[in-house]
């Protein structure tokens, strides 16, 4: 039987918050009701990772978090209380480095490593200098300015040696050692030392495929290590012979060339990894490398200890981090449930508007940025999102199709962060077109741009076609058919055969090996531009109302009907009622308070079209050459209102990250230093000007109820909607962090600790007159979470979901329904306009229903919403005296 979380609680652990420091809040989780701690990655990652998702062993847990001895006392807290645990692992990427030895042993023996295969590399790319070589982009300049800067040397610790350059260390190739080692056993005079030399030299350069001959010349090569070790120790002389005979190579730069060239990686400028890198990464990061964990033995040397954690119960589930970047990812999904039967797994799968996890993938959901964007655009105006959009236009002068925004973005970072992949892609369908007589005269420059168009016209991360099963769903044909008709609109020079050659193959109208791998790499692709192309620039760029930028989101749309909400959740209901719901993470763009209240706006667009107004004439002053530009003023305003109060600090780290995301006026990779200097310049006066600072006090000030009323109404949503609720960590009160890192600040838990031991003690209005303090929020928290835990299977799979309709003239400001007969969900939505609910009413079943926040009692029947609120916001209510006896629901007497 799986083991569902009732709910789970995001840990962001690191090396300033530990193993122990997450046993230390253990029976404070217990005490709010939690059932789960909810772990960010803790597998060995690279030294000083704030986030775990650049893991270098599989086989250890993280030193700097503790280690195995930390991580058992963790577990130990947990189970002492009462709390189970999920973790998140990372199955599609590892991290470079010498601390993934993995990797180590690739770049220093090439194709011929026993661990070449565990990689996605293109050995055999289309330039001939990059075969059988791993591109290693690290330096600063040209290699050959590097090179004749002395900043490349060859070194020596014991019998081991390596190739320092750009602040790092890198392994040797053992072939390519008597460039030094025969010279060192003249000047030592050493036989012995002349005979490894010669025996390194000898290695053999097995194929590829030829596992048996790979490992054999890793025993040779173990052997050869061992004998020069000996050498070294015995005889002293022969160490002083490396030394001169390296120094040597070190000053001499031809031979120093001719030497890394005998490497079996490639050093290079920094600036070539977009272009010309021969493995996949995740999305743009060099320094992350895709495994081929769609191959046995790889998903076994990197799952042992997580299926045995699972095995053993440490684990009660796992959540897998971008599943969409597998080459197979239904296929890793029946392996792992293979694995682990009992377990919660949950995908971090990116699902459009509209769209659906797959219902034949053996997992229980998806992470719930789905749940996000509904919550959230449920809470919107429609009618004020589209003055917005005239406000925004007027204002910016920007564009504001989001569709052609984003395509447009999409098409620029795969001309840019991911020319790499299209590259390594053109090469594949190039030599597809060569097997077709109909399309081998299409010319290579022609075929990228077609595939970065195709790629581009996705409304969706990916498909899953699987050609060696024949697998394709309706669905996946009709996301390719639409991605195609819209790159032959776009792209009518390129002419509209190519276009549809790619799409049969897609379709798997044409079929055959090339193809196939064709179909497989290109659908790893798509994801990647999604996600560069939209979350991380698109949704920067775009800025009519930049709450709706979030994950899986499209702020182009003016928000979600009550109707579609509860479609919504009748859907998830029926397909994954044990799917995770949540409202912020690790990746959101900003807290789910920062949303709420941005969403306010919606409700009064013409007021802040005018105080915006007001502020930037205001603030000309600051600008300097008219920077920053109107649309950088008008997100920087939406900042500073949605993350009220905003440190200068805070304001500076955000927005230089937000502006280099964009791309529209500097980028991480060309930074504008003369547009950071204007921008930076200008926060830091309009912050310092009290005028200004009040102006904006007085503007949240007066949206921050209807912000606050928003909230709550999404956070109860979150914890009686179908699925498992997830609390990022300290947002059990209000949070109005903005992205990693500033959602990775510490959290002050003697305070939650303080206020959750009071909440008890209170009475409802007492809670409310602690409206700032974040009582309110924490007090619903807790008592959902409670509910959830006494009664779980009033919110499982056989909870029906039922939409209460409203009755009366402000019925559409209100959001109620039943969960199982036993529970009522009744919530306020776009209050600024609300005013009082005019008799406006909710008929609940009969019985007596007491309110799990405020403890009233009342009768069912048509009920007064305006008597469902009038102690607290909004209402969680469940039916008393219920118990089950013979299949049949009976009153309890006292």
């Amino acid at each position: 039987m799986t083991r569902v979380p009732f709910s789970t609680y995001r840990l962001q652990l690191h090396k300033g918050f530990t193993f122990d420091d997450a046993a230390a809040i253990a029976e404070y989780l217990s005490a709010l009701g939690i059932s789960h701690a909810y772990c960010s990655p803790y597998l060995q990652a690279a030294p000083g990772s704030m986030h775990g998702y650049d893991v270098v062993d599989h086989r250890h847990v993280n030193e700097e978090l503790g280690g195995a001895a930390g991580h058992t006392r963790l577990c130990k807290a947990l189970g002492d209380n009462g709390l189970g645990q999920v973790l998140d692992i990372v199955p599609n990427h590892m991290s470079l480095g010498q601390e993934n030895h993995l990797w180590w042993d690739v770049i220093e023996n090439g194709s011929t490593s026993r661990y070449a295969s565990f990689f996605d590399i293109d050995w055999n790319p289309q330039e001939e200098r990059l075969r059988d070589k791993v591109l290693v982009p690290i330096l600063g300049d040209q290699y050959g300015v590097v090179l004749s800067a002395g900043e490349i040397r060859v070194t020596r610790r014991g019998n081991c040696f390596f190739v320092e350059c750009a602040g790092q260390r890198l392994p040797v190739a053992p072939n390519s050692l008597p460039a030094f080692l025969t010279k060192a056993a003249e000047y030592a005079k050493s036989d012995e030392l002349n005979f490894i030399s010669a025996s390194y030299g000898r290695l053999p350069v097995p194929a590829f495929a030829d596992r048996r001959r790979i490992l054999d010349r890793n025993r040779d090569k173990v052997v050869l290590n061992d004998l020069l070790k000996r050498l070294c120790a015995e005889q002293p002389g022969v160490c002083e012979g490396i030394d001169r005979s390296m120094n040597e190579l070190n000053q001499n730069l031809d031979g120093l060339d001719d030497f890394l060239n005998q490497q079996n990686y490639r050093l290079a400028y920094w600036k070539t990894a977009d272009q010309q890198l021969g493995y996949r990464r995740f999305f743009d990061v060099n320094t992350l490398i895709g495994l081929r964990v769609e191959l046995d033995y790889v998903f076994d040397e990197t799952h042992e200890l997580l299926v045995k954690w699972l095995r053993q119960g440490v684990l009660d589930g796992i959540r897998v981090d971008h599943p969409d970047g597998l080459r197979d990812p239904l296929e890793y999904f029946k392996r792992l449930r293979n694995a682990a039967p009992n377990a919660w797994i949950i995908g971090e799968k990116i699902l459009e508007p509209g769209e659906f996890l797959r219902e034949n993938w053996p997992i229980q959901g998806t992470s719930g940025y789905d749940f996000l964007n509904v919550a959230a655009g449920v809470l919107l105006d429609p009618v004020g999102m589209a003055k917005l959009n005239d406000i925004y236009a007027r204002f910016t002068g920007e564009p504001t199709d989001f569709p052609t925004i984003a395509h447009d973005k999409k098409i620029a970072v795969t001309q840019e962060a991911l020319g790499s992949d299209v590259n390594r892609l053109t090469s594949l369908f190039v030599d597809v077109c060569e097997q077709n007589r109909d399309h081998r005269d299409s010319t290579r420059t022609e075929i990228r741009r077609a595939l970065r168009e195709v790629a581009s016209c996705f409304s969706v991360y990916r498909t899953y076609v699987v050609p060696e099963r024949g697998e394709m769903t309706d669905e996946d044909c009709e996301v390719v058919e639409l991605a195609v008709k819209c790159a032959k609109d776009n792209k009518p020079e390129i002419g509209g055969g190519l276009f549809d050659f790619i799409g049969d193959v897609l379709t798997l109208k044409v079929t055959g090996k090339l193809e196939s791998e064709f179909v497989l790499r290109f659908q790893q692709f798509t994801s990647p531009v999604m996600a560069k192309g939209v979350e991380d620039t698109a949704f920067y760029c775009y800025n009519r109302l930049t709450g709706m930028c979030e994950v899986g989101g499209d702020p182009g749309r003016n928000g979600y009907s009550v109707a579609e909400f509860h479609a919504y959740s009748e859907k998830m209901q029926a397909t994954h009622p044990a799917t995770m719901v949540t409202l912020s993470t690790h990746d959101t763009k900003r807290a789910d308070d920062v949303r709420a209240r941005l969403a306010v706006l919606s409700e009064i667009p013409e007021e802040f079209g005018a105080t915006v107004e007001r502020w930037t004439i205001a603030n000309d002053k600051y600008k300097t050459n008219g920077l920053p530009d109107r649309n950088s003023e008008y997100f920087f305003y939406q900042t500073l209102i949605g993350a009220w109060p905003l440190s200068l600090e805070r304001a500076k780290q955000y927005m230089q990250k937000a502006m280099r995301e964009a791309k529209q006026k500097t980028s991480w990779v060309a930074n504008n230093q003369e547009f950071e200097d204007a921008l930076n310049k200008f926060m830091e006066s309009v912050l310092d000007d009290m005028v200004f600072m009040r102006a904006m006090e007085s503007f949240v000030t007066g949206i921050n109820r209807a912000g606050r009323m928003n909230s709550l109404t999404q956070t109860l949503l979150k914890y009686t909607s179908p699925g498992v609720p997830d609390l990022y960590q300290g947002s059990e009160i209000w949070d109005h962090s903005l992205v990693d890192p500033d959602n990775r600040r510490p959290v002050d838990y003697d305070l939650r600790r303080k206020l959750l031991k009071e909440i008890p003690l209170l009475t409802p209005r007492e809670i409310m007159d602690r409206m700032e303090d974040g009582l309110p929020k924490m007090a619903l928290i807790r008592g959902a979470l409670h509910l959830r835990r006494e009664k779980p299977e009033w919110f499982g799979p056989e909870a029906e979901y039922v939409a209460l309709t409203a009755t009366g003239p402000k019925a559409d400001h209100a959001i109620a329904y039943r969960r199982g007969g036993r529970v009522v969900t009744v919530a306020p939505r776009l209050t600024v306009s609300l005013g009082n609910w005019d008799g406006t009413t909710v008929t609940l079943p009969k019985g007596d229903w007491r309110n799990r926040v405020t403890g009233e009692i009342l009768a069912g029947g048509e009920v007064p919403i305006e008597q469902l609120l009038h102690q607290f916001p909004v209402a969680l209510l469940t039916l008393e005296g219920l118990d089950v006896a013979g299949g049949q629901e009976q009153k309890k007497h006292a």
